[in-house]
């Protein structure tokens, strides 16, 4: 190929574009994968450390809180780190937190390697959708970012299937061993493959800013989390809100004081970033409903391993694997509206019939609605996402992809907690009284059946309610040649 018609780095070197993107995908799935990796595999660390489900349960919770936390320190990175540094430091310490949990003698090692996995894992995610979005023009960045919601949608999903193969075959530090060889031949790789592509501002190092948005986003990720739990009159739930809420708040506000802020939060100025924002944050609490509820019901009511419980789950996740490149190329030519409006009726279609969900419904149409919602999905989150960073300049990309994954990374806490505190609330309220399980034990357990499976529905009527309102809002995107004849002079 010619080099006059290659890609070419911020010094103007050319480089093999589908080699980065091999090397960026692969890297992204390895640390994605990671977020769900642990779902089965608790009961063996469990067994094998000697700690109840409430301590085990750290080792997703405190990845989750570290991802989250990092994602808004990204942008700062991203400007001020080359994009091939930035990513081969990244990509090392994920593999350092790998080995350190494989290796592991005891839970506060596993506890300390998954955080150390999740400070590498943070950055990827915001530091992939910049650099796609960069190496691309406008007219192919819905197929890029496509490509990018193949692994984001899949990485997840496919992880507590893989997890139950793997803790049924072997034992749970496999799951580790693993992704060490792979990561290692990525890093490899990337000495090769990554280039310096995202152009650098080198904004100063603000160690206030850093605290106040680690202490902000943490509180709330943190409240959020432990709602399922404690629930919404809890002293630690509130107390760590409200924490979270005046650091975000003292966050914002230095941001905006700032002229060189870490995290540039005028891209909220442009309606179109901001409405898919808010499109893509519901989607999010949307999408919770059913990844949340129906593991409990496929494993608690009809007594499904954990395992096949990820296997009845698993077409919505190829599924959506399958058509995030399709609806990327879909939106190059038609744009997002359509795609966004269509994806939200198969979205509420795929589930609604959840709100009817009995304890004998069958499996299929489970897995056949499961997918449907997912189709659903796909045809909005990363096609209103791209339309969204459409819409900035692409020195604010890294702060636009930054802002979108830290919000969509609340939204998704909060529907968790929104979701879990209806199912918990209307279970409890329904829930027979106890001296009726002596008295008559087999009306005690339909009615505690029955109890259980109106908390669920009911979250699912909550999942709808999303639906609908994530639908009003789509009606305000705009068409295609309206958005590019708005944003098109400010891109560049």
């Amino acid at each position: 190929m010619n080099t006059a018609t290659r890609p070419v780095d911020i010094d103007g070197n050319p480089y093999n574009r589908m080699f980065l993107i091999i090397v960026l995908l692969v890297g992204a799935f390895c640390t994605i994968l990671n977020q769900t990796l642990l779902a089965t595999a608790l009961p063996d660390i469990m067994k094998d450390f000697k700690i109840t489900a409430s301590t085990g349960q750290w080792l997703t919770t405190a990845f989750l809180l570290m991802n989250g936390i990092m994602i808004p320190v990204t942008a700062l990175l991203i400007n001020k780190i080359s994009s091939k540094t930035l990513y081969i430091a990244s990509m090392t310490i994920f593999l350092l937190g790998t080995i350190l949990a494989a290796v592991a003698p005891n839970f506060t090692v596993l506890l300390i390697g998954r955080i150390v996995q999740a400070s590498g894992a943070g950055i990827m995610m915001p530091l992939m959708q910049t650099i796609f979005l960069l190496i691309f023009p406008r007219e192919k960045r819905g197929m890029a970012m496509g490509l990018a919601g193949l692994v984001i949608a899949f990485a997840p999903a496919i992880g507590p299937t893989l997890s139950g193969w793997i803790v049924d075959t072997y034992t749970w530090r496999d799951l580790f061993y693993m992704i060490i060889p792979i990561t290692a031949i990525v890093i490899i790789l990337s000495f090769i493959a990554m280039k310096k592509v995202v152009p650098l501002t080198y904004p100063k190092l603000d160690f206030l800013s850093i605290v106040l948005s680690t202490v902000g986003f943490g509180g709330l990720l943190y409240g959020f989390s432990v709602v399922g739990n404690d629930g919404w009159s809890s002293k630690t739930v509130i107390s760590w809100l409200i924490i979270g809420i005046v650091f975000v708040a003292l966050f914002v506000w230095r941001q905006l004081a700032m002229k060189e802020p870490m995290l540039e939060l005028r891209v909220f100025k442009s309606p179109i970033f901001s409405l898919s924002v808010a499109i893509s944050s519901f989607v999010m609490m949307a999408m919770i409903g059913a990844e949340l509820v129906l593991p409990l019901y496929i494993q608690n009511v009809r007594g499904e391993s954990a395992f096949h419980s990820g296997l009845m789950l698993l077409p919505g996740a190829v599924v959506m694997g399958m058509m995030s490149p399709v609806t990327g190329m879909i939106f190059d030519r038609i744009g997002a509206r359509k795609l966004a409006i269509t994806g939200i009726f198969v979205l509420t279609a795929g589930t609604v019939p959840f709100m009817f969900l009995t304890d004998h419904t069958s499996i299929i149409s489970i897995v056949i609605a499961y997918a449907i919602r997912f189709l659903g999905i796909s045809m909005v989150m990363m096609p209103i996402t791209t339309a969204g960073m459409n819409a900035l300049s692409n020195t604010m990309m890294s702060h636009g992809t930054a802002a979108n994954n830290t919000i969509r990374t609340v939204a998704g806490s909060i529907g968790t907690a929104i979701l879990v505190s209806v199912m918990t609330s209307v279970t409890n309220n329904q829930s027979p009284a106890s001296s009726m399980r002596k008295l008559d034990p087999a009306q005690y357990g339909q009615k505690m059946l029955d109890a259980v499976m109106n908390g669920m529905n009911a979250t699912f009527l909550v999942a709808v309610g999303f639906c609908l309102l994530t639908l009003v809002l789509t009606f305000f995107v705009k068409g295609k040649q309206k958005q590019f004849s708005k944003t098109g002079s400010a891109a560049d």
